[in-house]
């Protein structure tokens, strides 16, 4: 950050009074700019055994399968931006069953929550991030196409807790080194 948002003067990277991180500051108005981590929300679309993944027309990962997702919007729910974006990306009318994985990734400032959700009918179709959406059984998922950790942990969580018939809420601080894995 360059300039302030508020009234276009230049901004410095300092620690303002009685905080404890630097923050872009702006140096004629004194507008303190926060940086926060940005929310993915989703759904984990279920009908009978098999789950609904979407492939990705969109960078990052073009090509790759994922749970449809996507940044929440200002003045949504979580609950809200999940059933969004399973429209948007799938086209797919899901009723949610509840919050099932939620993952922090600090590397890159994002948080993901995943829903359990129980597809209504089978009318879905790719939206416009999408190539392709397909349900698939276990056995189908393809594993090793997989856009993000995220998903294939949601994945493997969910069919391990299938096993039992109960499905906790998982929580992961999920650590990557950015120099490995730049694109995670």
């Amino acid at each position: 950050m360059k300039y302030c948002s508020t009234c276009g003067e230049p901004v410095s990277h300092r620690i303002p009074v009685g905080d404890n991180r630097p923050r872009y500051i702006c140096d004629a108005c004194d507008a303190i700019h926060y940086q926060n981590p940005r929310i993915v929300a989703g759904c984990l679309p279920i009908y009978e055994d098999k789950v609904l993944l979407c492939k990705r027309s969109i960078e990052p990962r073009a090509g790759k399968w994922t749970l449809p997702a996507g940044f929440l919007e200002n003045g949504e729910t979580t609950s809200t931006g999940a059933l969004r974006e399973t429209s948007e990306e799938a086209n797919a009318n899901v009723d949610i069953i509840s919050l099932y994985t939620l993952f922090s990734l600090p590397h890159i400032s994002q948080v993901y929550m995943f829903y359990r959700a129980r597809l209504v009918d089978l009318d879905f179709f790719p939206g416009e991030e999408s190539l392709e959406t397909r349900l698939f059984d276990e056995h189908e998922v393809p594993w090793e196409e997989l856009a993000f950790p995220v998903i294939t942990q949601t994945l493997e969580l969910y069919y391990s807790d299938r096993k039992t018939d109960t499905f906790p809420v998982h929580t992961v601080d999920l650590i990557i080194d950015r120099k490995k894995h730049p694109l995670r």
